[in-house]
């Protein structure tokens, strides 16, 4: 079987874009489009909004269900700058995302592939992309990160 990869470098530019915006949480941003044009736009919430699920994938199929009034995301795409989660991974296979596009992969929580795959669990497949923009997405956590561990350092004394 072969796989059309019809990955568009601009929707992953603007998901870093929108990530690096991001103030007091991990910046992740995903992008969910269909035929090329954009859906939906998320970024991660959970700090803001004190709530668990608030990840940007689970609030960019929410968004793109209502706007396509579907639970069924077929033939979308998703753009992420970090590898899902499990509970994200398996909302975008339940949401039947086509193909997911992603900057780094997660050694510790990535769910397709970096610490585990959890396509090997479903009957329906995602076509899984990851490795774009490996850089640009490495200086963003590690830059967040720093700030954290320095704001931490402040509070501490």
């Amino acid at each position: 079987m072969i796989m059309f990869n019809k990955y568009n470098p601009k929707f992953m530019e603007l998901a870093f874009e929108n990530a690096t915006k991001i103030v007091d949480d991990i910046p992740v941003c995903a992008i969910i489009t269909k035929n090329n044009e954009i859906i939906s736009l998320e970024t991660n919430k959970k700090e803001k909004d004190n709530i668990t699920i608030s990840h940007a994938e689970i609030l960019s199929i929410i968004s793109a269900n209502k706007k396509l009034n579907n639970w069924r995301l077929d033939d979308c795409d998703m753009y992420v700058t970090l590898e899902p989660c499990p509970m994200c991974a398996w909302a975008i296979i339940n949401a039947r995302i086509k193909n997911l596009y992603f900057s780094i992969y997660d050694t510790k929580y990535g769910a397709f592939g970096g610490a585990f795959n959890i396509n090997q669990y479903s009957d329906f497949k995602t076509n899984v992309f990851g490795g774009f923009m490996e850089d640009k997405g490495k200086i963003l956590l590690e830059n967040y990160f720093k700030k954290i561990r320095q704001k931490n350092e402040t509070t501490i004394r």
